[in-house]
């Protein structure tokens, strides 16, 4: 079982068949990348997904993150879910490069409680960027 991570908080995640990259179908409207796949072979293909995890293998690996922040500028406009061993301090650039939140195995959420994820919740206040410009 996991849990899905977003700004508002923990919910289960549901039971789901979600195809590797290789295993993608025309029909398929989910898909899983791993963190060395290319996003742009998705690119024709984005309009009809309306989920995309990717994973992240250990909290510090941060290669997905480039695939998140690439997929959006593709155009994606789906949900977005880091999928695996992040952490709540993690949540912030997770949210920040475009995803919608994160799937957690439960020890991670068992470690780290839904009220550590929200303290980070409000991450678009609190980045070095916004304090500069202001």
């Amino acid at each position: 079982m996991s849990i899905i991570v977003t700004d508002a908080g923990f919910a289960p995640a549901p039971e789901r068949r979600i195809p590797a990259l290789a295993e993608l179908t025309a029909e398929a409207t989910a898909v899983d990348l791993a963190q060395t796949d290319d996003p742009s072979v998705l690119e024709g293909r984005l309009d009809r997904l309306t989920l995309i995890r990717v994973a992240f293998p250990a909290f510090n690996d941060g290669r997905a993150f480039t695939l998140g922040r690439k997929l959006r500028m593709l155009g994606y406009k789906g949900q977005l879910l880091a999928l695996g061993p992040v952490i709540a301090d993690q949540y912030a650039m997770l949210r920040r490069v475009g995803f919608d939140g994160a799937e957690i195995p439960d020890e991670i959420a068992a470690r780290q409680p839904a009220e550590q994820w929200q303290f980070r919740a409000d991450w678009q206040a609190h980045n070095y960027q916004a304090r500069l410009r202001a």
